[in-house]
């Protein structure tokens, strides 16, 4: 055979090989190499899908307004950061830079993790029996995620609020589990404004009679996406509630996750150690099915986005329950991203250990607020003068417009040159990201996509 042939030959055969191959292989690009959960993650996050468009937008020139990032911006557009925070990173020696830190934390960033979910109550309750643990996490997501990992039964369902921000649903679905809400404000007239106490109640009893255990995740205060905060009474009102399920249903373990992530930016940051406080002193009894747990991040507090560091804080009055909840975790943590950042940990838990530290940090942590505070105030008043139906707004990150079409107000807005975040049941307003001078745009902007 010559040279020619014997190509041909060669051909043929990968031809042939090719063709025994090909039907091997789904029609669904990677569905053989995929296991099934994988395949259902579609999409890109929609937060930053809208922030590029905004991206795009400033590329072509156009004078336009970010409102999509969940990142406190300067009013010049500049990342805000605590100035006495990234001094005191940079001063850490190198290695606390390069070092691991223990798996579960460093021990001086672990107690000031109770300190920063409990605040000046945290001794009060210590007094009074209640034990506490904390886990570093990577960041606040990966105290959430420690938390859909172990305190709940694969293929269970856990309570949220029907406005929840998005990527809860990515945590408890790796985790294997299912949502069931309840709607974010009453409909009805109630005592507690900014609380469905009688949808909470309903769902959480819905659960109790079909699972073994219950999950309560609420994003108080502050909510994301909505800038939402309960009073006293609603904290009070949701505790008791939870209480008094726990003793109904002595054989369901309860735990109520409090996500703090913006708490340190809200009127009351230490609010729900303080209902705690005053629910044991007047003599309440604590079941013993019941854990209330604190997602903790200083992502925002300390403007350390990318070292990404948070911890799980856990309250419980038997300590033998919080000595296994802090092996669980820690395994759990190990298993996962291993050591949480130790420079972030060592950074804080210096800076925090001094009166002077801990004043300078407080400080510049005022100044922060303050931006935030002169922009809802002006949103509200810009859309209270244009009938723009903003929902309650008090403290954090964010406001909220409720519609049941928030694509097509994102999609007007954005005709503006105004770019929000159209999430399930309305539009988020980024106002971390809003410098005051454009917060009359956005009022007008969404004025403009109501009519």
């Amino acid at each position: 055979m010559n040279e020619t042939g014997v190509q041909l030959t060669k051909i043929k055969r990968q031809l042939k090989e090719h063709s025994r191959i090909r039907p091997l292989m789904d029609n669904d690009a990677g569905a053989g190499l995929l296991n099934p959960y994988a395949q259902t993650k579609v999409g890109s996050d929609a937060i930053f899908a809208w922030w590029a468009r905004y991206k795009e937008a400033i590329a072509t020139g156009a004078d336009a307004v970010n409102g999509t990032i969940g990142a406190l911006l300067e009013d010049d557009g500049s990342l805000a950061i605590n100035a006495v925070v990234d001094e005191a990173v940079r001063k850490a020696p190198p290695v606390e830079i390069a070092a691991y830190a223990p798996l579960k934390g460093l021990p001086a960033f672990l107690d000031l993790a109770k300190t920063l979910a409990l605040g000046d109550r945290r001794s009060d309750l210590e007094a009074m029996g209640i034990s506490t643990t904390a886990t570093a996490s990577a960041g606040g997501s990966g105290a959430l995620y420690l938390a859909a990992n172990n305190f709940a039964n694969r293929g269970d369902h856990v309570l949220l609020r029907d406005r929840h921000w998005g990527p809860y649903k990515g945590f408890l679905s790796g985790c294997d589990l299912k949502t069931l809400t309840y709607p974010l404000l009453p409909t009805y007239d109630s005592p507690h404004p900014y609380l469905d106490l009688q949808g909470f109640k309903e769902q959480l009893s819905v659960l109790c009679t079909s699972q073994d255990k219950v999950m309560m995740w609420i994003n108080d205060p502050a909510h994301n996406p909505t800038g939402l905060s309960l009073t006293p009474g609603g904290r009070m009102a949701m505790l008791e509630a939870v209480m008094e399920s726990a003793s109904v249903n002595e054989n369901v373990g309860h735990t109520l996750l409090l996500d703090v992530a913006y708490h340190l930016y809200a009127d009351e940051p230490h609010g729900w150690a303080e209902t705690l406080y005053e629910a044991m002193n007047e003599g309440w009894p604590w079941p013993e099915n019941l854990l209330i747990t604190f997602a903790l991040s200083l992502s925002k507090s300390h403007t350390m986005y990318g070292l990404r560091t948070g911890a799980l804080v856990s309250l419980h009055p038997d300590e033998t329950v919080t000595e296994r909840i802090d092996t669980v975790m820690g395994v759990t943590g190990r298993q996962t991203w291993s050591a949480a950042p130790r420079v972030s940990q060592y950074t804080v838990s210096e800076m925090h250990a001094s009166d002077e530290g801990g004043a300078a940090w407080s400080k510049e942590r005022d100044r922060l607020q303050a931006l935030l505070v002169e922009r809802r105030s002006a949103l509200i008043k810009a859309c209270d003068e244009l009938n723009v139906p903003l929902n309650p707004t008090h403290d954090g990150f964010f406001a909220w417009l409720e519609h049941e079409n928030p694509s097509a107000i994102a999609e007007a807005c954005a005709e503006q040159h105004v770019y929000l975040v159209p999430l399930t049941g309305g539009v988020r307003i980024g106002l971390c990201a809003v410098p005051i001078e454009q917060i009359p745009k956005v009022a007008q902007a969404l004025a403009n996509a109501l009519e």
